[in-house]
């Protein structure tokens, strides 16, 4: 037995190896590009998982493969994020000199960072591949990505895609690779031999990554709240999060997972919900509902039922025993207190909304912290308001690394046409989330700067200047 462990053992190191080696020849092939072949490589390679007919197949093979989210859904996520990453990478310097501060002396070069190991989740297995591999091309760097091995298939499809748009522009296709026999080794070894590691993923494998010994960027769990506070657009609220609650069967980690209402609106609120497809679980559905959404795992411990991941509500429904209308597509229920007790209070993975309702601002605000604190902390949150004083107290208080307004989250937090933030798929929540940043993780985040230094005239302060009153005493 133990003979076999190091046969297998031997087998992946030379994978990975080869991998490796081949990923660093490419990336030497293209060390003296120019900053305009980089970006023609990145918009070649972003074509092929682009172009109709090929995102087709990804979203096809995705959820046949996975069995989680949807065709059309998974089509749309992809126009939208390879789009938005590709406009963030437009005209950006990544190669050579990129700024100069001629008051301070200081011009910075960009460098690749080397070759990534990027890690990838089931929930999204062709579109986190796509965006992540376009930002990373952006640096002169080379990827190898670890797809997730219930989604090997499809990810493969995405990466052999983008290969196909590099060779069609003359660059070197193992830029991209792929791990084609995934396993928890595979993933191990190829974290210790690269040069910086991308997990975009669950819990363990984020801290699997920050263990390797490896430079890594991680994401933290998702927890989504939103705050509706009295004075938002009811419709315009409702409607949004109900987009963004079912979409893609809310395989994001930015789909919404509770909603605090305002009391004098809370009935109105929950009304426009059930017209958007939303359907109320109250009593014994409740109960029965939860008993199906958390079981007991191999150890005994409860968990989120892996049977409930990205399904529709109506599978969801039937699977636990509930009898729910056929023309609804989202389930909702009430939070109760102690929320901290509340199974539904929690990252739910799944068409599946939790509703607290609250009497004023201060009342909803301890919740929102209470929610997030609970689980999701340093991801998101949003507010439906047009009350700065309320956006500003969420901006100054809450340990969420983006707070959206008057936004979906799920279309919204990894960036959108319709606000500012940075396109991708990989969201830091800071130390809050057991990251290394808040920043959304872009191009930026695979470069190396180097900063040159040149000499320029003394800028020394007094020490009144720094000190004040400390020297004068007065």
């Amino acid at each position: 037995m133990a003979s076999n462990e190091i046969k297998d053992n031997d087998e992946v190191e030379m994978m990975i190896s080869d991998l490796v080696n081949r990923a660093r020849v490419a990336q030497q092939k293209i060390a003296d590009y120019s900053q305009q072949k980089i970006d023609e490589l990145c918009v070649a390679a972003g074509w092929q998982v682009y172009e109709d007919s090929n995102i087709e197949k990804l979203a096809k093979l995705a959820v046949e493969e996975t069995g989680m989210g949807n065709v059309s859904d998974k089509i749309k996520k992809h126009k939208g994020k390879i789009l938005g990453v590709l406009k963030d990478l437009k005209g950006a310097k990544s190669v050579g000199l990129i700024e100069v501060d001629e008051n301070k002396g200081i011009y910075k070069y960009a460098k690749p960072v080397g070759v990534v190991g990027a890690l990838t989740p089931v929930t999204n297995p062709t579109a986190t591949p796509g965006s992540n591999a376009l930002s990373i091309l952006k640096g002169r760097n080379a990827v190898i990505f670890a797809p997730h091995p219930r989604a090997a298939k499809s990810s493969a499809l995405a990466v052999e895609m983008m290969r196909n748009g590099l060779e069609a522009v003359g660059a070197p296709a193992d830029l991209i690779q792929i791990i084609d026999k995934p396993s928890i080794p595979a993933t191990q070894v190829l974290m210790r031999e690269v040069d910086l590691v991308l997990a975009t993923g669950g819990g363990a494998m984020v801290k699997a990554a920050y263990s390797s010994g490896t430079p890594a960027y991680g994401v933290g769990p998702g927890n989504s709240v939103q705050l509706i506070a009295e004075d938002a657009d009811v419709s315009d609220a409702a409607g949004k999060i109900a987009l963004s609650k079912c979409f893609d069967n809310a395989t994001s980690c930015s789909s919404e997972n509770s909603v605090i209402v305002h009391e004098n609106i809370y009935d109105q609120f929950i009304s426009e919900l059930e017209t958007h497809g939303g359907w109320m679980a109250e009593g014994p559905d409740r109960a029965t509902l939860e008993k199906w959404m958390w079981v007991p795992g191999k150890k005994g411990k409860v968990a989120l039922n892996p049977k409930i991941i990205a399904k529709d509500a109506s599978v969801i429904a039937q699977d636990a025993g509930v009898s729910m209308p056929s023309d609804k597509n989202m389930i909702i229920v009430e939070g109760t207190e102690p929320l901290e007790k509340d199974h539904f209070a929690g990252e739910k993975l799944s068409p599946v909304l939790t509703v607290w309702k609250y009497s004023d601002f201060e009342e909803g605000f301890d919740l929102l912290k209470r929610l997030i604190d609970n689980a999701g902390t340093g991801h998101s949150c949003g507010i439906f308001t047009q009350n700065q004083q309320y956006i500003t107290r969420l901006g100054e208080q809450m340990k969420t690394s983006r707070i959206l307004v008057n936004q979906p989250q799920a279309p919204g937090n990894g960036g959108n046409f319709w606000n500012g933030m940075p396109s991708t798929v990989t969201l830091g929540c800071g130390t809050w989330g057991g990251n290394i940043t808040t920043e959304n993780i872009t191009y930026k985040h695979f470069l190396n700067i180097t900063w040159v230094s040149q000499l320029i005239p003394a800028d020394k302060p007094s020490d009144e200047e720094i000190f004040g009153s400390w020297v004068t005493g007065k």
